[in-house]
């Protein structure tokens, strides 16, 4: 509930717009009009403050669809290095039988998974009969077992590799199953290191 100074503070603000437009002496339309805008643009600065962080995520996705994921970047030895992104993830471009999507690389995650967007797009052929009950968190989700031809992540090139493909469009984890196969993996000073 409202503390009864916030109504007080908020009825002298709109008095004070209120006698400074009746001051200038205008016609009741461009009054109405000027009125209109403070009041636009007192909720655009409102929606900014109180959504701040929800901006800062959406201008990130913005980004990353605009300019692609963050490539892996080859290091010594072969290790891909994977900068964070500003959503606080590691996000990547991986190659699935060819075809290029961003993937969330996620330790939390059993089983790399596949959107059905991109397991059509690429080839991935769902396993006969072959399902999964997967815990995530927004409940359980039954998915279809596959297997990938080839998933390439910067130099690290896996075969015949077992995914998820989730219902959804745009579901592109890298899971356990993918990182456990590298020799290892850290996260250190903000970026992600894969050693093949």
């Amino acid at each position: 509930m409202k503390e009864p100074g916030d109504a007080l503070y908020l009825l002298l603000c709109l008095l004070l717009v209120g006698s400074s437009l009746v001051a200038m002496r205008m016609p009741l339309g461009k009054a109405l009009k000027m009125a209109a805008a403070w009041v636009a643009l007192f909720a655009a600065a409102f929606a900014l403050f109180a959504f701040g962080d929800e901006w800062r995520t959406l201008g990130a996705r913005l980004k990353d669809a605009a300019l692609g994921a963050p490539a892996a970047v080859a290091g010594p030895g072969g290790e891909v290095r994977v900068a964070m992104s500003e959503d606080g993830h590691y996000w990547l471009r991986a190659e699935v039988n060819g075809t290029s999507a961003r993937f969330l690389v996620d330790s939390g995650a059993s089983l790399t998974t596949v959107g059905s967007d991109l397991a059509q797009g690429a080839g991935v052929e769902p396993e006969p009969i072959r399902v999964a009950q997967v815990k995530t968190a927004n409940g359980q989700v039954i998915m279809q077992r596959g297997r990938i031809g080839q998933l390439r992540v910067g130099p690290v090139v896996r075969d015949d590799f077992p995914v998820l493909i989730a219902p959804q469009d745009g579901l592109n984890v890298l899971g356990m199953n993918f990182l456990s196969s590298l020799r290892s993996w850290r996260s250190e000073d903000g970026v992600l290191v894969l050693i093949p």
